[in-house]
């Protein structure tokens, strides 16, 4: 009976992990409506698209190799660590930081961020939609 109970709420808080709050919802609406006028045969965000975008190494300011995995390491469920600044950052998983995906102010600003830090430049609908989708859906 405790192993039943135990799993079941193990499940609960996965399905509670990966559910999006309603301003989170709109935003990710929001990325969708951009992705098509950027590409009319657009679907939907995919996992594996996010994958790549956030694995994917690139050339920093200063002519390193960087990718989001360099900051964020690719266990999504543990601390990461910036090492420009040693500044620790909190996992990105939602199911080891509840606190994650669910201000919409502060997922805008770290996309931003972030894409510009790693790629040069602001990343598109799609791309960021793809990313968000692989973070909430990593196991």
């Amino acid at each position: 009976m405790k192993k039943i109970v135990l799993a079941s709420l193990v499940m609960v808080s996965l399905i509670q992990a990966k559910e999006l709050n309603p301003q989170m919802q709109e935003f990710m609406n929001g990325l969708r409506a951009e992705a098509k006028k950027q590409n009319p045969n657009f679907k939907d965000f995919d996992y594996d698209r996010g994958e790549k975008v956030f694995t994917s190494k690139q050339t920093d300011k200063k002519g390193n190799p960087i990718s989001c995995v360099t900051c964020h390491t690719s266990n999504l469920s543990v601390n990461g660590l910036n090492p420009n600044t040693n500044k620790v950052i909190k996992p990105l998983s939602p199911l080891a930081n509840q606190e994650r995906f669910t201000d919409v102010k502060e997922v805008k600003k770290w996309l931003r961020r972030n894409f510009n830090d790693v790629y040069g430049r602001e990343g598109t609908a799609i791309e960021q939609g793809d990313v968000v989708t692989y973070i909430i859906n990593k196991k």
